[in-house]
């Protein structure tokens, strides 16, 4: 009898009475024809590694454990994918990945073979992913587990019909229209090559019968590998089913072998998630050159115009305007907020009703607070700004604290850095800072104090004061004619 499920409590397609599923996923791989000294499945499709969005997909088809076969830059993916997991779970969620290593790539049943301790009391059905197939949604894979189930095969596999079945093994059916066969590319004959129905790599399996299975493949192929399709002969040789489900969308199954497939998945991801926020009340005005990554969310009503790039975990709130050449990183930004013309920001904050840009660069560490003006060319990191302040022009601020209603002139520096530690300033409340001033910390500025433009402030100033901190002015009279007529002598 099987036990029953330990997929999560979310996953709705999983009842009490199913069967366990786990996920294998194949990501051992160097992918040589990346031409890239990084492991394949460790390049990025919509700000993700193509292994997260797998692994991503696999959790959210309620498969429990999911075990990641790493072999190429094994260390770095294990690490990737830790990472993924803990941004995605609540502390008490316990992790689902398991990592188990190839270390000499002998072929696609090798690499699940490699499962086997993991799964070694496990008795359920088993989804076998690759590792370089960012597109396919874990909708599809509910549907592939549904299928599976329903018709009580042995092993499933979901295929499709693409433009273009060059490279990928080909699905030999009966009359009945039964599967027969799986030939890989490499071994198919001219008339198979003609077959128009590919296998996507992406299988669901009763796991008894597959690791029964597997124990009988060999090399009998002209790569010498451990087929995985092989599992196919073998379990309809026995008399087993084994299913087909055609899936509707090809490119939600295409893998990435080549640099020109990693761009055109690029642009399939990218185009997805937009026709998403565009469903959800966005308005883009140029969705051709317009970029967001799939962390990203963004607010109802908020506009985003041409050439705007949204990266990481970029939030966006309601009724914003992004212009053109804004370049957001992991930022996240209140409502009511209009960021001006190739405003640029990373791991930073911007408060409701607040305007920031043009050409403003806001570093990581930078909280904004709300109904504030961040201007043009003002740069700020570890900055943080109280309600109604305002930086409107040509400014550094670094490691500051800015209290409400402050006014920073053009000009001004933060010179927080002195050769060996950094240090901070404090403007207080209602501070007024005039232009060109040069703030040498640590200083303090007390509330409601003025700061004379081109001071140098090396002193706190206190609450009301005016710092007055320059050279006196002196006029030398007659000077330029004096000059002019030392000129015409020489």
């Amino acid at each position: 009898m099987r036990r029953r499920s330990s997929a999560r409590s979310r996953n709705s397609s999983q009842t009490k009475t199913d069967p366990p599923i786990a996920a294998v996923i194949l990501a051992a791989g160097e992918g040589t024809r990346m031409r890239s000294r990084r492991a394949k499945v460790l390049h990025e499709v919509g700000g993700r590694a193509l292994v997260e969005h797998v692994v991503g997909a696999a959790i959210d088809s309620g498969a429990a454990p999911v075990i990641v076969v790493v072999g190429a830059q094994a260390a770095e993916v294990e690490r990737r994918l830790r990472e993924f997991e803990d941004r995605r779970r609540s502390g008490a969620e316990p992790s689902l990945l398991v990592f188990v290593r190839q270390t000499e790539r002998r072929g696609t049943a090798d690499a699940v073979s490699r499962a086997r301790g993991a799964l070694r009391r496990f008795d359920g059905d088993v989804l076998i992913l690759s590792g370089d197939v960012p597109a396919l949604p874990a909708a599809a894979l509910r549907a592939l587990i549904r299928r599976h189930r329903h018709t009580e095969a042995a092993l499933s596999v979901l295929t499709a019909e693409p433009a273009d079945a060059s490279g990928y093994g080909r699905i030999v059916r009966g009359a009945d229209r039964r599967i027969r066969a799986i030939v890989e590319h490499g071994d198919a004959t001219a008339e198979l090559r003609r077959i128009r129905e590919i296998n996507s790599g992406t299988y669901c399996a009763r796991w008894t019968d597959l690791r029964a299975a597997l124990s009988k493949i060999r090399p009998d192929n002209a790569q010498g590998e451990y087929y995985l399709t092989d599992a196919v002969r073998v379990l309809l040789a026995k008399g087993e089913h084994v299913e087909g489900m055609l899936h509707g969308e090809p490119a939600e199954l295409l893998g990435i072998n080549s640099r020109e497939q990693l761009a055109s998945m690029h642009r399939l991801m990218n185009q997805r998630h937009l026709e998403r926020l565009m469903q959800q009340g966005v308005t883009l005005l140029d969705p051709a050159t317009t970029w967001v990554h799939t962390g990203v969310r963004v607010g109802q009503d908020t506009i985003l115009h041409p050439q705007v790039t949204l990266e990481g975990r970029t939030r966006i709130g309601r009724d914003c305007v992004v212009r053109s050449g804004c370049r957001l990183t992991d930022v996240v930004v209140g409502h009511r907020v209009e960021l001006l013309e190739h405003t640029v920001a990373s791991e930073a904050r911007v408060g409701d009703d607040s305007k920031v840009g043009p050409f403003a660069h806001l570093r990581p560490g930078t909280t904004i607070g709300p109904t504030c003006k961040i201007g043009n060319f003002v740069e700020t990191k570890k900055a943080v700004f109280g309600r109604g302040s305002k930086a409107s022009h040509l400014s550094y601020l670094g490691d500051a604290v800015i209290g409400r209603n402050v006014n920073v002139g053009a000009g001004t520096i933060t010179c927080n850095y002195d050769g060996e530690k950094k240090h901070q300033t404090t403007l207080a409340d209602g501070v007024f800072i005039g232009s060109d001033t040069q703030l040498v910390a640590p200083v303090k500025v007390g509330r409601r104090a003025y700061v004379a433009a081109g001071s140098t402030v090396t002193k706190d100033v206190p609450p009301k004061a005016l710092a007055v901190a320059r050279s006196r002015q002196t006029n030398v009279e007659g000077w330029v004619e004096r000059r002019e007529q030392k000129r015409g002598r020489d």
